[in-house]
């Protein structure tokens, strides 16, 4: 578009709407103008009696009638660029009216006179006449509107195909149509119905194309240069080979929510939003099983630890729905645990939000805590969880996620608390650094003591239930903010190693099936998710760089760095000697995993926590592995330790 193209569109778009008046002006010159067309068309002409001698009070009579009724249905209130159906109908009834007035006002005249002005043939050729003009001059405005912004603002407008043809797809389109300045020019839609009959069909004047030919093909014919799907019928796995042929010929993919989603406060066209990588990695919608869930939070107190991290605060944000007495949420870090708060706030809920700053290390301040507000549901997600640190500082992991653990899993047992949820990692299983030990050993503890207090206690049956997933997109840590920064800054995006594998699933859907599985949960069991198909680092990696509109190894570097202290090229969600059983919910099954004896596992455990003081790591690490014989470091220096 040349510099003088825009300033023209530029003006175009942001000219005023014409004064209300000014419509009214133009609307009675075109009666006028009707009426004096009639007059000389029928001037010679018993249909049409208006003559030479009588024309001086016959005009200002009629569009003295035309102005009034005018008024009266407000027919020049339209912004005539956005004509439609009301204003066409506005004209009609205003004509109707204006003709029964002239033919009333004839009869009553024509009665006293006996002097014929109108004929009531000619009043009605004037009427229809009249019509026709009022409304083709407003769809002379419109299409004319519509031509220039469609031919001159759309210039730089990226041209683009919507996938589906259902009413989502076409208020889509109609949204796209209507927007200034305009971001994307729909060329036609796609429907996945293989009848051949479709391509002929149309709709707002735009073709729609059956899927007999490759979607590549059908946006080189179009020269389209974006997708945006709208059809939500379609599987993940369609999603996914839409999005993959998209991106393999640089086409880039937009999604948009369905019409009962729309923010009513936003324009349909600001919810089109590139596809994420997290939109490619839904799968079907959890079904919850919202009584057994209620059952356990409502008008309960519900204690949150990690409630500033990324898992815990979802968990905050989806326990609050379930109308709880209060909320008690723990953290250390202080400005994260405002913002949730914060947010937490602007909900309209019927619980007591109370924010403590505390370390679930220091155990005297976790007791007073469960003292003064006697939690009955504990959702246990504090940890440190992040692989190389944790390799570089073992103490802290034992000080954070075993003590940490033992010191709420105890206070849960002492103050009578009904469910104590622990959210462990699939870094537990067959563990190859310090983080997924300890997170092993904490899942060893609360397991044996969930048995132990069945066992031998006959007033407080705490039941003790631990979760189990892979990486959480966008969770603290986690591989996919890292390419998001690594992206906005140009790149290389780094990858320690070609081959790395990993399961995925997004922060809503894992705490869905931690209150799921917690509610179900008897005690004792550790529940695992299914985190779906697991996804290789790279491909992630490429994908991305695709969907910012990027191309991998040209535009934007892939780097590989090599494997990290304790990291393993693939995750198990079970160990080697490990089986499951299945629940309800196809998406969570339970891990048969052998408790130990609770007075043994106790025992290594306090001492375990008495060499972390001494801050010495290969003695720690060395404590480590004899509790979890199957630890066997990778690419760590703790790798010493496997041969003694």
């Amino acid at each position: 578009m040349s510099l003088i193209d825009n300033k023209l569109s530029s003006n175009f778009r942001n000219i005023g709407y014409l004064p209300r008046w000014y419509v009214l002006l133009i609307d009675i010159a075109i009666v006028t103008l009707i009426f004096l067309i009639t007059f000389f068309i029928f001037k010679d002409d018993e249909l049409f009696l208006v003559t030479t001698q009588n024309l001086i009070f016959s005009a200002p009579l009629y569009i003295g009638f035309n102005a009034l009724f005018f008024w009266v249905f407000r027919v020049y209130s339209g912004i005539i660029r956005h004509s439609s159906f009301i204003d066409a109908l506005k004209i009609l009834v205003s004509q109707i009216s204006i003709s029964a007035l002239v033919i009333i006002s004839y009869i009553l005249y024509f009665s006293n006179t006996h002097q014929e002005i109108f004929s009531i043939v000619g009043i009605i050729f004037n009427a229809v006449l009249s019509y026709t003009a009022l409304f083709v001059f407003r769809l002379i405005v419109k299409q004319l509107y519509d031509y220039y912004i469609h031919n001159f603002s759309s210039t730089n407008a990226k041209n683009v195909l919507i996938y589906g043809s259902d009413s989502n797809a076409i208020a889509i389109a109609n949204a796209l149509i209507s927007e200034s300045p305009k971001r994307f020019k729909v060329v036609g839609f796609i429907d996945r119905n293989d009848s051949k009959t479709l391509t002929s069909k149309r709709v707002l004047n735009l073709p729609i194309y059956n899927l007999t030919k490759k979607i590549s093909v059908l946006m080189r014919f179009k020269n389209a240069r974006a997708l945006i799907i709208a059809d939500k019928s379609l599987s993940n796995d369609e999603r996914l080979a839409i999005v993959d042929q998209c991106l393999e010929y640089d086409y880039k993919v937009f999604t948009v929510p369905i019409v009962k989603n729309w923010d009513d406060g936003k324009e349909i066209s600001k919810s089109i939003k590139s596809f994420q990588i997290e939109d490619l990695l839904d799968r079907k919608p959890i079904l919850l099983d919202k009584t057994a869930i209620s059952n356990q939070i409502k008008n309960k107190v519900v204690l949150v630890s990690g409630a500033a991290g990324s898992i815990g605060s979802e968990i905050i944000r989806q326990v609050v729905l379930f109308d709880p007495k209060k909320v008690i949420l723990v953290d250390q870090a202080e400005s994260p645990l405002h913002e949730i708060r914060l947010e937490i706030e602007k909900m309209t809920l019927n619980c007591q939000v109370i924010c403590l700053v505390a370390d679930v290390r220091n155990r005297e301040l976790m007791n007073e805590i469960f003292k003064t507000y006697k939690p009955k549901v504990v959702y246990h997600a504090a940890a440190y969880k992040h692989v190389p640190l944790m390799e570089e500082n073992p103490s802290q992991a034992i000080f954070v996620n075993v003590m940490g653990t033992k010191n709420l899993a105890d206070l849960a047992y002492t103050y009578g608390v009904d469910k104590f949820v622990m959210v462990s990692t699939d870094k537990a299983v067959n563990p190859s650094n310090v983080m997924g030990a300890s997170k092993r050993i904490a899942e060893m503890y609360v397991q044996s003591l969930h048995h132990y207090i069945q066992n031998n206690n006959e007033v407080y049956k705490t039941k003790y239930i631990t979760t189990r997933f892979g990486n959480v997109l966008g969770s603290n840590g986690s591989v996919v903010p890292l390419f998001r920064r690594q992206i906005a800054a140009g790149g290389p995006l780094t990858i320690t190693h070609p081959e790395v594998i990993r399961y995925f699933m997004t922060i809503p859907e894992a705490c869905q099936l931690v209150l799921e599985a917690g509610a179900m949960g008897k005690g004792g069991e550790i529940y695992i998710f299914d985190m779906g198909k697991p996804v290789k680092i790279i491909d992630l990696a490429k994908k991305m760089i695709k969907l910012a509109g990027y191309t991998p190894n040209k535009d934007i570097m892939i780097e590989t760095i090599g494997l990290r202290p304790g990291e393993k090229l693939y995750e198990e969600l079970l160990n080697n000697t490990s089986e499951t059983l299945p629940t309800h919910n196809e998406k969570i099954m339970i891990a048969q995993d052998n408790a130990l004896e609770f007075d043994a596992i106790s025992l290594k455990v306090e001492d375990l926590i008495k060499t972390a003081t001494t801050y010495q790591s290969h003695d720690i690490v060395f404590k480590m592995k004899g509790i979890v014989p199957e630890f066997k470091s990778l690419n760590s220096e703790f790798s010493v330790l496997d041969n003694k």
